[in-house]
């Protein structure tokens, strides 16, 4: 590292969890980002903040007013731009050593394989069900980690999916993708701003400690907050051996 790295991250440096190898580990990986709206935002910040050496944001929206409310990333002045790009604009403010992809395109499963292969960890930071699906099958095809997250009114969700890990449960073994399922859009229900903050964060965390390689994941858990009492419930979710997208997995 150089000396502005140094100082840069020297309070991850101090963390015996993190150190010299874990921040050029951080500064070797690349995260995949889908959604650059009010999960991707705060995600995409920590994560540039932290020295993840490439991040590659995937959107094909473009920055509304009705946004900012909740979408830190993006400004007043930029309404009308693509989000990634917006969002480009706000991480390379904030650390111009990180190298950024900024992809105005729907994750459809043709651009996912192409993409998910080469990303280090995967954050699915989208708002359809249709694409935390496709995100999922890729990331078991290609044994890579993700991290998934949502949130809609007062409540939100996060788990990490590990493809890796022969006992961890993929999405579909939590929601399975033949299920009956009404889809809801913060448009028609509102979304309480910090808890996409609150979700994007810890999705940039779990993402960070997969990268560096400490703690426990949330594999296995998912994890809800219910923001009106800020009361946390974790369920702990086996993987189905008969799950349409990972039981046929090999360990």
């Amino acid at each position: 590292m150089t000396d502005d790295q140094l100082l840069r991250y020297s309070r991850h440096i101090m963390l015996d969890e993190i150190g010299i190898e874990g921040q050029e580990r951080i500064l070797a990986a690349h995260a995949l980002v889908i959604g650059a709206g009010g999960l991707g935002s705060p995600a995409a910040l920590f994560l540039a903040s932290a020295g993840v050496g490439r991040i590659s944001l995937v959107d094909d929206d473009v920055v509304d007013l009705t946004n900012l409310q909740r979408q830190i990333a993006h400004t007043t002045e930029r309404v009308g731009e693509p989000k990634v790009h917006s969002a480009a604009q706000a991480l390379q403010a904030l650390n111009p050593g990180v190298r950024l992809d900024a992809i105005q395109a729907r994750a459809d499963k043709e651009w996912l394989d192409d993409w998910v292969g080469q990303a280090t960890v995967v954050l699915d930071c989208s708002d359809n069900y249709a694409t935390r699906h496709a995100v999922n099958a890729a990331c078991v095809t290609h044994r890579k980690p993700l991290v998934t997250g949502a949130a809609i009114r007062f409540d939100g969700q996060i788990t990490v999916i590990d493809p890796r890990d022969p006992l961890s449960p993929c999405y579909a073994c939590i929601f399975p993708p033949d299920a009956a399922f009404e889809e809801t859009q913060c448009a028609t229900l509102g979304v309480f701003a910090p808890m996409v903050g609150i979700i994007g964060a810890m999705q940039a965390a779990e993402a960070l400690k997969l990268i560096v390689g400490f703690g426990e994941s949330l594999a296995g858990r998912l994890s809800m907050l219910d923001g009106r009492s800020m009361e946390w419930t974790v369920m702990k979710i086996p993987r189905h051996g008969h799950c349409s997208v990972c039981g046929h997995a090999t360990p």
